[in-house]
């Protein structure tokens, strides 16, 4: 992670800034335990510091990948180093390749599937008999 100059008594809205996440979103990652909660002003205001900024960058970044929340929460374990967290962060990074793969692949044949129809109905119009359409055909079966 990118070291941040030492930052206290970030309120949440700056954090929000900062970071590109939303304030709902920040409060929810709280909720759930994927960040800790920052400590509070004496008017109860969250205070953030440079260790939120970090953490909250490397969910934001974990979410673009499309990893799941329990996979961000073994992620973030992970990143604390430990002798088997490389091959372990790899096992997880791996498992979502082969998810991305996979809905690649069926968007793959949906295109084909899609494509095929709408040929089929170009076909059929464009010869001007007005049989059933071949995109609704596939919707009634």
């Amino acid at each position: 992670m990118n070291a941040i100059t030492d930052l206290r008594g970030l309120g949440i809205g700056g954090l929000a800034r900062l970071t590109g996440v939303a304030i709902e979103t920040i409060r929810y990652y709280e909720k759930i335990g994927l960040m800790a909660p920052p400590p509070r002003t004496r008017g109860g205001h969250r205070s953030y510091g440079s260790e939120h900024v970090e953490r909250l960058r490397f969910i934001r970044r974990a979410r673009a990948l499309g990893f799941g929340i329990g996979e961000i929460r073994a992620l973030l374990v992970l990143s604390g180093g430990g002798a088997d967290s490389c091959a372990r962060a790899r096992e997880i990074a791996s498992d979502r390749l082969a998810d991305v793969r996979a809905k690649r692949d069926g968007l793959a044949r949906l295109e084909t599937i899609l494509s095929d129809t709408i040929a089929q109905c170009d076909a059929r119009c464009c010869a001007g008999a007005a049989p059933a359409c071949p995109v609704l055909e596939i919707l009634e079966t």
